[in-house]
């Protein structure tokens, strides 16, 4: 019985003290404005806010012309709309960059009026006055040549050049644009953007050279981010550069990214040959900006920050070609830009060929278990079409399959019951003895055959299903503005009613969700989930050991106050999980020759003394019947 209890204990306590230290020492901080911009040596501050980040000296003839050169009043070329089902925005025609991108399925907030979720936002040099930008700092996708041994950097299409649209009034799923740039010395480019019904541009560099002698080029993709950008800054969640190469995923966070060393930058690891198939980008946690070769395209990832003008990026260089008179040399690649929706991720995977792309959603280190969850999962949803039923779901499914280990713990739990009285007959007459009271307990187990370990193997299994089912609710955006019954509007955060305002009866608001303070005001759904720890703890053996019982008496609503600043989806399987295993540990334990008496363990926690009262009480009134 100690030691069954001793176990039991030291997993509970093992995964309050991991949910502790989580939540106190890695809570997501608030972010950090950072829309200061520092300019380029040799800049004007107007020309390094409209920029992009100098490359570092490379080999020349790999490395992008990044300089972006102000266009100047007045010599704005306009916009290419975008418009499609799921984008709304427009296309730059200085540097014919992407940099203008609403997500139109997505808001800001569950406020009904709420703006659409911004992902690419423009620089001053290219911005309209059109364009509301508020709170967005700039970050583009931006394309361009690097030039080959020989050729003026000037014969080259860059970040500053004005292109001319050759075809095309708005770019939308079926209607490409294509846009056009000749340098006058011979050569002429386009750049053609397709874009599908999701978030997959297609772009294709072309170079026509109509001059007499060879040209020599290379072309290339970047993605800038202007400053850090506000993040979550959680530690089990991946914000920052991520990248696949030929198989091996890459992850930087922009901490990582800032303190890379740059003199021996080529030879660290944010300068990788990629032999045939990878990508490279930045994502946030729901969203993400990703330039993709086209399969089978060898090509340099390059990730890195220009301190000076406090930007970060994210390249694809391609390798140099060679263009001989009269003929026409074309590269094709992918820039993904939109959020990290899975079976649209997934759908990538296989056209056009994306290798491992779903990798680019953080699945975590229990990814062997929150892929199959968040699949389990998201085919109940599209059955139930309803996330919170779905999560009830889940659970019992899950329940389901770890129901033999936990029959063989609701076994054992009705043994020790039955063997309460032995071992408290062992305790009293073996006294302070420990050593012979632990040899005949002992004993006793071994006579019955009772394992005083399997009560805790629940617990156990719980502690890496729990971190799963957080992290699928936490980084999938599936569970984003997810509702699931009256006040619950959203399962990814927490529960925002309290305790305080009588659940919104009482007229002023409850702490922000999400705080220490909003947790200890006890919201609905932790309040359901403490009552519920605390009715399944009255089916376990009571503990003999004063300190451990103390434990077990204040576990619950411990938890309880820990937990209500989770995500109410994670608490709602919670309390799910802990009504199943009160009815699961009751059925079992009856038909195993012990009902268990809920409402009797709960009379048993009042005070002994005011039990005996009582007893005396009733006995003395049998007593002058008689």
């Amino acid at each position: 019985m100690e030691d069954n209890n001793r176990n039991l204990i030291l997993a509970t306590v093992l995964s309050f003290l991991v949910i502790l230290i989580w939540y106190t020492v890695f809570a997501p901080e608030p972010p950090v404005d950072q829309t200061a911009e520092r300019p380029v040596a040799g800049q004007s501050a107007e020309q390094a806010a409209g920029g992009t980040a100098v490359t570092p000296a490379a080999p020349a003839a790999e490395t992008p012309t990044a300089e972006l050169a102000d266009a100047g009043p007045g010599t704005r070329a306009g916009r290419v709309a975008i418009e499609s089902p799921s984008l709304k925005g427009s296309i730059s025609l200085v540097g014919g960059r992407i940099d203008d991108l609403l997500l139109t399925r997505y808001q800001e907030t569950l406020d009904p009026d709420s703006p659409d979720v911004r992902l690419l936002a423009p620089s001053s040099a290219t911005a309209e006055t059109s364009i509301d930008t508020t709170g967005s700092k700039p970050y583009y996708a931006v394309y361009g040549w690097t030039p080959g041994p020989g050729v003026d950097p000037a014969a080259v299409p860059g970040p500053g050049t004005v292109w001319t649209v050759a075809s095309g009034e708005a770019l939308a799923p079926g209607q490409p644009v294509t846009l056009t740039w000749d340098n006058g010395a011979g050569q002429v480019f386009t750049r053609r953007f397709e874009l599908d019904d999701n978030y997959l541009f297609t772009v294709s560099q072309s170079v026509q050279n109509n001059g007499d002698a060879a040209f020599s080029a290379a072309p290339y993709g970047i993605i800038a981010r202007h400053g850090r950008p506000d993040t979550q800054n959680f530690f089990v969640l991946h914000e920052g550069a991520v990248g696949m190469h030929d198989g091996e995923l890459l992850e930087l966070k922009y901490k990582k990214i800032a303190d890379l060393d740059p003199v021996a930058r080529e030879g660290r690891a944010d300068v990788i040959e990629v032999n045939e198939n990878g990508w490279i980008g930045f994502t946030d946690k729901y969203w993400m900006t990703t330039l993709a070769p086209a399969p089978g395209q060898a090509f340099t990832s390059v990730v890195k920050y220009a301190e000076n003008a406090d930007i970060y990026q994210a390249e694809a260089r391609y390798p140099m070609q060679t263009v001989q008179p009269g003929t026409q040399l074309t590269s094709t690649g992918y820039l993904f830009a939109g959020a990290k929706v899975t079976d649209i991720i997934r759908g990538y995977e296989r056209d056009p060929g994306i290798q491992r792309f779903l990798d680019s959603i953080d699945w975590g280190w229990f990814y062997f278990l929150t892929k199959p969850i968040f699949s389990l999962l998201h085919w109940l949803n599209t059955h139930i079409g309803n996330m919170g039923w779905s999560i009830i779901a889940l659970t019992f499914i899950l329940k389901l399959l770890v129901f033999p280990l936990a029959r063989k713990s609701y076994i054992s739990m009705a043994k020790m019951k039955e063997l309460q009285p032995q071992m408290e007959a062992i305790k009293e007459r073996t006294g302070d003895d420990r050593m012979k009271y632990q040899k005949e307990v002992m004993e006793l187990y071994k006579s019955q055959k009772v394992n005083p370990a399997a009560g805790c193997l629940p617990v156990l299994l719980q502690i890496p299903i729990f971190f799963s089912l957080y992290k699928v609710i936490f980084v999938t955006i599936e569970l984003r503005h997810a509702p699931w019954i009256g006040w619950i509007r959203d399962l990814s955060a927490p529960d925002p009613s309290s305790l305080l305002n009588l659940f919104g009866l009482l007229p002023f608001s409850p702490p922000a969700q999400g705080t220490l303070l909003h947790s200890l005001s006890l919201p609905a759904l932790a309040i359901a989930l403490g009552i519920s720890m605390w009715m399944q703890q009255r089916l376990n053996p009571t503990p003999t050991d004063p300190a451990q019982k103390m434990i077990f008496a204040w576990m619950p609503w411990v938890f309880m106050f820990m937990l209500g600043g989770f995500a109410s989806g994670l608490v709602l399987y919670w309390i799910t999980n802990n009504t199943i295993t009160i009815i699961q540990q009751y059925s079992i334990m009856s038909m195993h020759g012990h009902r268990p008496d809920l409402f009797g363990n709960i009379k048993a926690s009042i005070p002994k003394r005011r039990l005996s009262s009582a007893k005396d009480a009733k006995a003395e009134g049998k007593g002058k019947g008689k």
